[in-house]
């Protein structure tokens, strides 16, 4: 069974999606699952994942109504305000629909240090005992902080978004390689293979460009914490949904069935608890 881990429904509000700009026209339109069904028959694909893209928890009521209405999905990541002083109250309420698995928070839009505070990591603390998953999305900058704060929480789940944003398309590895290999020794932290396109040039890139940033991450995390992601429809602004997935299905050709299957399903129905 292959799940798509990481991908976005919207109702395209040109006020609310700010962050797509002229560059990324391509995407300035509503994406909902109706579209995205027979892309993930026509790929193999046997469900996915919704993710949230805004900071609402209207947001989050969109797609847990959409995983009601629509088999495709199987899970939602969706947003609850950690900083909240109720946070506790939300996470209860939101953890007894089937669908809602985990929270996101755009850090990558925050300050560098804002995993380090009080008030965040409050919240943080109160999502294990709801069964709840926490998926870091940071840039490479963040990563260090990022490492500080799963330290804190080894009995939390984390999910490490688009591995970690890496400068692919500058070919620049060092740094985020050290960071990886180092968040990557906490048990408690997996990776989604997801957003690589968008890091890369998204006019000229070519398989090869992610060879060794794959190569860290499976030698830092393994293929039991590796999951398939396809990031649509945010991938459309530098591949089509086959290009993307070709990527890593072509990278894991030598592995073994079982570890393929890992990789591109049984990790993320683990992790997520499908």
């Amino acid at each position: 069974m292959i799940i798509d881990s990481h991908q976005h429904f919207w109702i395209y509000d040109p006020v609310r999606d700010g962050w797509i700009d002229e560059s990324k026209k391509v995407i300035r339109k509503d994406f909902l699952p109706s579209d995205f069904e027979l892309i993930l028959k026509s790929n193999n694909v046997d469900g996915c994942i919704a993710v949230q893209a805004d900071q609402s928890e209207k947001e989050t009521n969109f797609l847990l109504e959409l995983a009601d209405e629509n088999s495709i999905i199987k899970g939602v990541v969706g947003w609850v305000n950690l900083l909240d002083s109720n946070v506790e109250d939300k996470l209860a309420y939101y953890s007894k629909c089937k669908f809602f698995k985990g929270v996101r928070h755009i850090v990558q839009a925050e300050s560098e240090d804002f995993m380090l505070r009080d008030d965040f990591q409050k919240g943080i603390c109160k999502l294990a005992q709801f069964g709840l998953t926490f998926d870091i999305l940071v840039f490479p900058d963040q990563l260090k902080n990022a490492i500080e704060l799963v330290r804190k929480f080894p009995n939390q789940k984390f999910i490490l978004d688009h591995l970690g944003k890496p400068f692919i398309k500058d070919k620049k590895i060092k740094n985020w390689e050290s960071d990886i290999r180092n968040l990557a020794q906490f048990p408690n932290v997996a990776c989604k293979v997801s957003g690589m396109v968008t890091e890369a040039n998204w006019e000229d890139w070519k398989t090869s460009d992610f060879d060794k940033y794959l190569d860290v991450i499976f030698e830092s995390f393994g293929v039991k914490r590796v999951m398939y992601g396809s990031d649509w429809p945010v991938c459309l602004l530098a591949a089509s949904y086959k290009q993307q997935l070709n990527i890593l299905q072509n990278y894991l050709n030598s592995f073994t069935e079982r570890d393929k299957n890992k990789v591109m399903g049984a990790n993320a129905i683990q992790i997520y608890k499908l």
